[in-house]
């Protein structure tokens, strides 16, 4: 069985998957005002450059996004002020704005939707003649789109093809309305971009639970999920956080960890650089089979498993190099190549795996979804002058409310001793009061100390007055919580 965790702060959304009690991904979308891959505009043409080949797009954001100026284009006439429907394909970077492109589509599990195209088209790896025939006989062309049946699309009934036909169309026929009669430059059609293609991918499987923790994603869900039998649905209504009442906070905790273990003894060490993420294979202590390269073939063959788990829990986007020991047997690449793809199949469309280089390295690029674990969790050390990181004060704050919620309802208990690394000291202290109100503190007695060398925080209730007695020169008074 599948569980979906649908937890959504102001800011913030976080989604994690489990199938058969395993956590198998995790995926953050933060709200900032910038676009992101798959996102839908209604933008403006604002200036054309013939020399550079380029369209700079107003889509009514701080940053212009920018797109190729194909013969296409240049086929038709477009003109500046002209206003255009356009796609995301890649994400601003620093100064640079979003790249674009014109070609608009809406992608299910099954069939892709190209917006104001025809017929019906197949992808190239449908070898299937007969099963191109059924589809194509039994599907009825679309007013303003191109349907084009993807690979998955082959292996499943007319029936759930024509569900998804269906729901996709409705989502045009609302983006076209958009496109045509809205006022302003503005996003049409992408909100929760990462919520959707989870629910997408997990249609006509396995029972499917999904956990979310307010109306509007329950309203959301109940909607998307509509006449699919394999779904059920339910609201968590406690105090707690969803993912601290699951126990999926301490488990993301432990992906802050670079190095895992093999079953065999041996391990991988992720490292994230600048431009890429690094993965090291190892084969540590494994030293069970007689032949080296033996020993060589099971230690890759498992970490191929391993890595292609913890890309997907660490939401790892980009580009990823893999430094598998090095292979005498050069027979032995392509079993672990196999391997490797095998354990990568689930994350469907988001990655291109590369073939061996001399040096025993494989690239692997994965399409953004959201942030990655590091991203949201961890920000650079000041003290070190971001040679080193540590966790976001943000994420901290959540954690210490979640134990104080936690106490408070197995034991009524509302004084509490936090102590929390110094090196947070200065940013606490420039707004007390935000961090009091963020612990969920301000109705409880709060005695806070900083201390060099701890790792993050320590909470302790406290239930006696001579503890309190101990402490009172860091009590927090009321003058500082307003």
């Amino acid at each position: 069985m599948k569980e979906i965790f649908i937890e959504r702060r102001e800011k913030l959304l976080r989604i994690a998957l489990k199938s058969n009690n395993e956590l198998i991904e995790s995926i953050v979308e933060e709200k900032n005002n910038e676009p992101i891959i798959g996102e839908i505009y209604k933008g403006r043409i604002k200036n054309i450059l013939p020399a550079i080949n380029s369209i700079f797009i107003d889509l009514g954001l701080d940053k212009e996004g920018y797109m190729y100026y194909s013969n296409e284009l240049k086929a038709k006439g477009i003109k500046k002020g002209e206003e255009i429907l356009v796609e995301v394909i890649k994400e601003p970077i620093g100064d640079k704005g979003a790249k674009l492109t014109p070609k608009v589509s809406i992608p299910g599990k099954y069939i892709v939707l190209n917006c104001y195209g025809e017929g019906i088209e197949f992808s190239k790896r449908i070898d299937d003649k007969e099963k191109k025939k059924e589809i194509s006989e039994n599907i009825q062309p679309l007013k303003d789109v191109c349907i084009t049946v993807r690979t998955e699309g082959a292996n499943v009934s007319l029936e759930i093809i024509k569900k998804e036909i269906d729901k996709l169309y409705d989502e045009f026929e609302n983006i076209d309305k958009k496109m045509k009669y809205s006022l302003g430059l503005k996003k049409i059609y992408g909100e929760d971009l990462s919520l959707t293609k989870i629910l997408m991918n997990s249609s006509y499987e396995e029972v499917t639970k999904v956990h979310v923790d307010n109306d509007m994603d329950f309203e959301k869900v109940a909607h998307f999920i509509k006449g699919e039998e394999n779904f059920k649905l339910e609201k968590y209504e406690g105090y707690r956080n969803l993912f601290d009442f699951h126990g999926l906070e301490k488990e993301l905790l432990k992906l802050r960890h670079n190095k895992v273990n093999l079953p065999c003894g041996g391990y991988i060490v992720i490292d994230k650089t600048e431009a890429m993420y690094v993965v090291d294979v190892n084969s540590g202590k494994n030293i069970k089979e007689r032949s080296f390269d033996k020993t060589i073939l099971e230690t890759n063959l498992e970490a191929t498993k391993e890595i292609g788990k913890q890309i997907r829990l660490r939401n790892l986007s980009g580009i990823i190099v893999i430094d598998f020991i090095d292979m005498r047997d050069r027979s032995q690449r392509a079993i672990v190549m196999s391997a490797l793809k095998e354990s990568l199949k689930l994350d469907k469309g988001n990655v291109k795996i590369f073939p061996f280089t001399e040096l025993d390295l494989v690239q692997i690029a994965r399409k953004r979804q959201g942030k990655s674990i590091y991203e949201y969790m961890e920000e650079e050390c000041n003290l070190c002058k971001g040679r080193g990181i540590i966790l976001k004060l943000s994420y901290i704050e959540g954690l210490i409310k979640n134990e104080i919620i936690r106490v408070k309802e197995e034991n009524t208990i509302d004084c509490f001793h936090i102590e929390i690394d110094s090196v947070y000291k200065d940013k606490i202290k420039e707004d007390i009061f935000d961090f009091i109100k963020e612990i969920d503190g301000l109705d409880k007695e709060i005695y806070l100390n900083y201390v060099d060398g701890i790792e993050g925080y320590k909470i302790e209730p406290l239930i006696f007055q001579g503890q309190k007695d101990n402490l009172k020169d860091y009590k927090v008074t009321a003058i500082e919580k307003l």
